[in-house]
């Protein structure tokens, strides 16, 4: 497979909704459509093949060297992106398996959409509008986080004249001139580091700033700090639900500084995401289920004592109608309700199933 073939399919990919794709040695290409995999019409792929893609994507970036330098440091793994003019760009993961490279290619389209476009609550024009907090964008891999924080940072570009910062590994999403000045910076290219961008960030007049990811310890606490600054901090957790990440979160810290933790996202935290992407009824594209906390007084005081942690899914069911909060299961209830999702795929995305299916039961006699 050579440039011309590699932009070929790939062009394919952005035109036919694809989300991933997969290069693979001893393997056709694979597609990812609606969260599954299905083989392109190719033959399997040799070694010296994936190999190929692998310089032919790097060469774009200036950075074919990467490759020698993957086996003399043992760095199994490199992250990069590719872009292909008016059509796409793509977050290119490039490691080796049994020696052999291997490539998975993330789409990411020309043009942000917005919330209504991605089915995504409005309620998150509330966050948007926001000029301070910490927002966390929470789900696994592949569940919408880069395409929602894309959203918000789209609404805030439309809305607001604002300086918002982006630090990314690398950069994913790219945004049109409109009442925002948006700076992009990534990692590797523009400079070394998260905590070296976010120091850096606070220097350079922000007033958003956003962390593609809050990898570790060092990160969070960085963007914690940024946020306690006085700006509008939005990063991203591999963690599945609310209660999943505060804990995730109190697991970074020591012991003795977890007391303190808590005060501080008491005081700072202003909202958490979390996002589930499930099949629609109808076969289409893929619908996000969205859980989605809010920082009011109650949830404070959850915050703050670690005998509380599990009250905070009651304050987000009785949030929902004065805060716009929501849990996992009151979505699924409405999705479900609107006929976008089935009893089985509803049930099987809940956070408390017996309970989801005991009130859809109920509802319906």
């Amino acid at each position: 497979m050579n440039k011309k073939e590699l932009d070929e399919l790939l062009k394919i990919a952005v035109e036919d909704g694809i989300s991933d794709v997969i290069f693979a040695a001893g393997e056709p290409p694979l597609l990812r459509y609606s969260g599954k995999l299905m083989n392109a019409r190719s033959q399997p792929l040799e070694p010296q093949q994936t190999e190929l893609l692998a310089r032919i994507i790097l060469r774009e970036r200036g950075m074919e060297t990467e490759l020698d330098r993957m086996d003399a440091e043992l760095d199994r793994f490199r992250e990069v992106s590719y872009e292909l003019p008016g059509i796409g760009r793509f977050r290119v993961s490039i490691f080796r398996s049994c020696g052999a490279l291997r490539l998975v290619l993330r789409v990411i389209p020309l043009e942000v959409r917005s919330f209504a476009e991605l089915n995504l609550p409005l309620e998150l024009e509330q966050i948007a509008s926001l000029s301070r907090g910490l927002v966390l964008v929470t789900g696994a891999t592949g569940q919408g986080k880069s395409t929602t924080v894309s959203a918000i940072l789209e609404h805030i570009n439309k809305t607001r004249k604002v300086h918002i910062i982006t630090i990314e590994d690398p950069i994913e999403y790219t945004y049109g001139k409109r009442s925002a000045l948006i700076t992009q910076r990534e990692i590797g290219e523009d400079v070394p580091d998260y905590r070296t961008a976010i120091r850096q960030a606070l220097r350079q007049s922000p007033d958003v700033i956003m962390i593609g990811e809050a990898r570790d310890k060092e990160t969070f606490e960085a963007a914690l700090s940024a946020s306690e600054t006085g700006h509008l901090v939005i990063t991203t957790l591999h963690t599945t639900d609310t209660i999943n990440t505060i804990s995730r979160i109190l697991s970074m810290y020591p012991q003795d500084e977890r007391t303190e933790l808590r005060q501080r996202l008491a005081l700072n935290l202003a909202g958490i995401i979390s996002l589930r992407l499930l099949p629609r009824k109808d076969s289409s594209a893929r619908i996000p289920a969205v859980e989605l906390l809010r920082n009011t007084p109650a949830i404070a005081e959850c915050l703050r004592r670690q005998d509380r942690l599990q009250d905070l899914y009651q304050h987000m069911q009785r949030g929902r109608d004065y805060y716009g909060m929501r849990t996992f299961d009151q979505h699924l209830l409405e999705l479900y309700k609107a006929a976008k999702i089935d009893l089985e795929t509803a049930l099987a995305a809940a956070s408390k199933p017996t309970e989801l299916e005991r009130t859809i039961a109920l509802k319906e006699e």
